[in-house]
């Protein structure tokens, strides 16, 4: 989860786990967004909020959220898909990414993107800058090392 500055918006940043690590931005609205994090925080609240309760509406049919796949992008709205089991039955839902997000996250179900997807809109991380390493392993050798005599 992120907030883009200066307009202040919401966006989740998925990145593939394997292969070239693209990563795939989708701007959310704010309370999408506080739903996500919510659960990525592991937050309760006194009562089921949406995603919490069609998670245990999930729960007393006896059906599971196996998986998400955000699936594809037209006209800047990505599309993703909800794959539910109940018994020996596969289900899959149309949903918008960022409920089926907060699904996930709540239900533990494996998150997915595409490939073509990755494809068309997957941006590919900048390389690490390794002068920035080294500046962030000398402060953090600096602060295990450091005490109030250094100062005096």
């Amino acid at each position: 989860m992120r907030v883009e500055i200066p307009a202040n918006t919401p966006m989740v940043l998925l990145q593939e786990q394997e292969g070239e690590q693209r990563l795939l931005p989708i701007y959310i609205g704010t309370p999408e967004a506080a739903a996500i994090h919510y659960a990525l925080e592991g937050t309760e609240p006194p009562r089921p909020l949406t995603h919490d309760l069609f998670v245990n509406v999930l729960t007393q049919l006896g059906a599971t959220l196996d998986h998400v796949v955000v699936t594809e992008v037209r006209e800047h709205t990505y599309y993703a898909e909800l794959h539910l089991k109940l018994g020996p039955t596969d289900h899959v839902v149309s949903s918008r990414p960022s409920d089926a997000i907060a699904l996930a996250v709540r239900s533990g179900a494996t998150l997915y993107a595409a490939d073509e997807l990755l494809d068309e809109v997957g941006q590919t991380p900048e390389p690490a800058d390794e002068s920035s390493e080294e500046i962030i392993d000398e402060f953090k050798d600096f602060i295990e090392h450091v005490s109030p005599e250094d100062f005096a």
